[in-house]
């Protein structure tokens, strides 16, 4: 999707939520009013108001299932009300995905749900997509965002846009939700998708952008929204001419978003200088302004990144994280170090990609050939990113029989 297709597809789907009273109906209604759109536009002609064309065809559609069904009259004359209705209250948020977003990240769901559901439902992203950003299953994926709609359903929550009231409770899954709309987008994990997405990292500094002016207080917005900036940054040195993956170290850093680092730096300073103890976000951002403050790869302040990542574990001791850490970790105190902390998340993360790669990694500098070929075997089987598996497969065989 592009974002005026993510934009109407957020906004259909909330406009028949809110008619229905069931994000069941809306999501399949609205995701078969924009099949038929793909069908019909071309041969017909694209609609004079393609938004009202398609918000009529998935109510019609939305009230044909519920006929089906024998689903509540109520319903159904909610189904019959015009398109062309006065615009309902918008709430505190006025832009229609992030409305959305908001209204998904209800308090009464776990996070995990209420994250899952978001992207689903607004960020576009595929059951797949979503599975492989939390490391579960897809089927595990499918059944979480199952019952959060269900829960939604039987508890009577109600689907409408937050009150300036309702925003504190709700950030923090926002927050997560935007988080991973972004990293989808600068490595995306789909085999068939484009390495890179620029609509949805695009869009995803958009919706932080608008959130921040929101909650211009809360460090943690202006962390990820600087944190965001300042890996944007770095896309277009992102893939190689062949395009294969090019790693941190191997960027051309002149190509690098002069605009966006200082914009990025200057969030970050601001934070720093609040005197408030930061949240991860915040950390993640400081970690990125140390890399892109370093001229080349070797300028690199390490020791400044290992604390940065000190800081981080204490706030969220995740095996991500520590894995994170132990990367620094490699380029401060050896890759033999490294590979000791690396090795005892082995049970954690051993379905993780990321977690092989850095193996493969440490082991090739530790002259480790046969181990370190096998790591990279590991990597390429569960990378789904294919300039990530092409970039993967070069260092392998680079590295010989043996």
């Amino acid at each position: 999707m592009t974002r005026a297709h993510h934009e109407e597809w957020a906004r259909v789907v909330a406009t028949l939520a809110r008619r229905f009273g069931d994000l069941d109906v809306a999501e399949d209604a609205a995701a078969e009013a924009f099949a038929t759109a793909v069908e019909r536009w071309p041969l017909d002609g694209v609609p004079r108001t393609p938004g009202a064309w398609l918000t009529t065809t998935a109510s019609r559609k939305a009230l044909d299932r519920l006929r089906r069904e024998g689903k509540r009259e109520t319903k159904e004359r909610g189904a019959l009300m015009p398109v062309d209705e006065p615009p309902e209250p918008v709430g505190a948020v006025d832009d229609d995905r992030l409305r959305l977003v908001f209204t998904c990240c209800h308090p009464a769901l776990s996070t995990e749900a209420r994250v899952a559901l978001t992207l689903r439902l607004v960020g576009g992203l595929t059951v797949a997509e979503i599975a492989r950003a939390f490391l579960v299953q897809e089927a595990t994926m499918g059944q979480r965002i199952t019952r959060a709609k269900t829960k939604i359903r039987t508890a009577g929550i109600p689907y409408r846009a937050p009150s300036a009231a309702d925003l504190p409770a709700r950030v923090p899954g926002v927050l997560a939700v935007l988080f991973l709309v972004f990293n989808e987008g600068y490595l995306a994990s789909g085999p068939d998708d484009d390495p890179v997405r620029a609509d949805l990292t695009g869009e995803a500094i958009r919706l932080a952008r608008l959130l921040r002016s929101l909650v211009p207080d809360d460090g943690e917005v202006a962390g990820l929204l600087a944190l965001m900036l300042l890996t944007e940054a770095r896309r277009p040195a992102r893939l190689s001419a062949s395009g294969d993956l090019v790693v941190l170290a191997e960027q051309d850093r002149s190509s690098w978003d002069a605009a966006l680092i200082a914009e990025g730096h200057r969030l970050v300073r601001e934070r720093l200088d609040s005197g408030v103890r930061p949240g991860r976000y915040q950390l993640l951002a400081a970690v990125n302004a140390v890399h892109t403050s370093a001229r080349e790869a070797r300028d690199t302040d390490w020791s400044q990144v290992v604390a940065l990542y000190d800081q981080l574990v204490r706030l969220d001791p995740s095996p991500v994280v520590a894995l994170n850490r132990a990367v620094a970790v490699a380029e401060l105190d050896g890759p033999q170090v490294a590979l000791a902390a690396v090795d005892r998340l082995a049970d954690a993360l051993d379905g993780y990609h990321a977690f092989h790669v850095t193996r493969a990694e440490l082991l090739r500098r530790l002259g480790e050939r046969g181990p370190a070929r096998a790591a990279y075997d590991r990597a390429i089987g569960l990378a789904g990113n294919g300039a990530e598996v092409a970039h993967l497969t070069r260092r392998r065989d680079q590295l010989g029989v043996g």
